[in-house]
């Protein structure tokens, strides 16, 4: 399938920025079983979005914190982090609600999300100072030109709209289910099988 662009040639006609992406039973690749992604950006180069859903088990800010930076109050041990791809895992992102910026750089995916990956947001988190709520993932998930549609198009993925309730508030080991939910579909009923679902 190829990705037709709009008139500023950024945009994939299919553009899922700021939506979830929901991997589908049988996917194969068991880094992304029930993987609940927020994509970040979706633009006819490619794609990039973290996966939501996946804690690193016993990994907290505060360890990395300690590993990057001086500041390490006691207080950012609460926020824990996310295995948020397979790509450039040594790498940090902070999915946050919108009313953060970064004194450096802040991505703003739309009216209720953004991203950082700069330092400074993990210092503000530790601080009390950063986004009102937030996730911490090292690695993100990516794609090349048309690769992610053509994962759509073979029963790879389920898509739908990302909420802050559903992102931030819910039990990681939730989030697939009530995303898949949220679509009208009983998750038991999904099947692995193209044109089956």
């Amino acid at each position: 399938m190829t990705s037709a662009q709009d008139d500023q040639g950024d945009t994939p006609a299919m553009d899922l920025t700021g939506q979830l992406l929901l991997a589908m039973p049988g996917m194969g690749d068991p880094r992304f079983d029930h993987a609940v992604i927020f994509m970040c950006s979706h633009t006819h180069e490619g794609a990039m979005g973290l996966i939501v859903n996946k804690p690193a088990p016993d990994l907290k800010l505060s360890d990395v914190l300690e590993q990057i930076s001086s500041a390490a109050p006691d207080d950012a041990s609460g926020l824990g982090v996310h295995f948020g791809g397979p790509v450039e895992t040594g790498r940090g992102f902070v999915l946050h609600t919108q009313e953060y910026r970064s004194a450096l750089k802040t991505l703003v995916v739309d009216s209720d999300f953004a991203m950082t990956a700069t330092l400074d947001v993990l210092e503000d988190i530790a601080l009390g100072q950063g986004p009102e709520r937030a996730q911490l993932m090292l690695g993100y998930a990516g794609w090349g030109p048309d690769q992610l549609e053509s994962e759509i198009v073979r029963n790879g993925w389920l898509t739908c709209e990302a909420s802050n309730a559903l992102v931030f508030d819910l039990p990681d080991e939730q989030k697939w289910t009530a995303a898949v939910q949220s679509l009208g579909i009983d998750p038991i009923g999904l099947s692995a099988a193209a044109g089956r679902a």
